[in-house]
């Protein structure tokens, strides 16, 4: 079974970007056609409200929602999207959660707005299949359309070692939480993945169930919100409890994130190691010139 495209975009400075791909194939979009509304509204999007998944917010299952509309090909490339009022009425909700959900698709280049004609589907020329943006593994696979999900190796409070303390800037000994998951898409495993923050940070991490749930999707719950990281990468064979888990066979090429993310007042918040199966992830680069 091969993955199809996946992807996350690190922000390194103002002139490089780093993405990731999975595998060989790639997700296939339509043609552009005319920027006009040209499907039925039943065929677009339903007449139902949103089903309640009981974690994510309502204002993301409407993102979903429209995003499942471009992907499936209902809505197209340049396609106008039926009138806020509409989109209010035919998903059941306010027009404040509407436009939170439009304003997020709009930062990560899946649509478009213009002032006084409405919003469109991004065409082939404006949509960025990679943000250049900070996003979280969970948001790049529901973006991408793939069921993302993870096994839990490890969640559990621990005091901060020398090292950890150094990186966070904190003293040692100070409580941390530490996160271990095998991260999956459509089942198959895709990278393990490894985080610790000061507990402090977000006391409610102990109790949230991290094998549907989203690391950065809790901290912005809790308050912390994530601005930047600085990311290295390196290529190593994997050893042989890697490759069990990422059922790969040992020594096979592996791709290692590290990264230290900083919240908006440039406080480092989350550590993060994650190592993904060289079979199934692909790295692009992107230089530009500066001056």
């Amino acid at each position: 079974m091969q993955l199809v495209l996946l992807g996350t975009s690190l922000v390194w400075n103002c002139y490089q970007t780093v993405t990731f791909s999975v595998g060989e194939s790639r997700l296939q979009q339509t043609s552009a056609r005319p920027s006009c509304y040209t499907a039925a509204m039943t065929t677009v999007l339903p007449n139902d409200p949103l089903v309640d998944s009981g974690a994510d917010p309502l204002w993301q299952r409407t993102a979903e929602a429209i995003t499942a509309a471009v992907t499936d090909g209902r809505l197209a490339l340049g396609a106008r999207l039926p009138s806020e009022r509409e989109l209010c009425e035919r998903l059941k909700v306010s027009r404040v959660t509407l436009r939170r959900a439009l304003t997020e698709l709009v930062a990560i280049g899946l649509l478009s707005s213009v002032h006084g004609r409405g919003w469109f589907v991004a065409s082939r020329s404006s949509s960025q299949d990679w943000p250049n943006a900070l996003e979280s593994f969970t948001q790049t696979a529901r973006r991408k359309g793939l069921a993302v999900s993870s096994l839990v190796l490890r969640a559990e409070v621990g005091p901060a070692s020398l090292d950890q303390a150094d990186r966070l800037r904190i003293a040692a000994g100070v409580s941390l939480f530490n996160l271990e998951r095998i991260r999956l898409l459509d089942g198959i495993p895709v990278a393990v993945d490894q985080s610790y923050l000061p507990l402090a940070l977000a006391p409610g991490l102990v109790d949230v169930d991290f094998a549907a749930g989203s690391l950065y999707q809790a901290l912005a719950a809790a308050g912390v919100v994530l601005d930047l990281a600085e990311s290295a990468l390196e290529a190593q064979g994997a050893d042989a409890l890697l490759a069990e888990r990422l059922s790969i066979d040992p020594g096979a090429p592996v791709l290692v994130l590290d990264q230290l993310t900083y919240d908006r007042a440039m406080h480092p918040v989350l550590v993060s190691t994650v190592r993904y199966s060289g079979e199934r992830y692909r790295l692009r680069t992107t230089f530009k010139r500066s001056g």
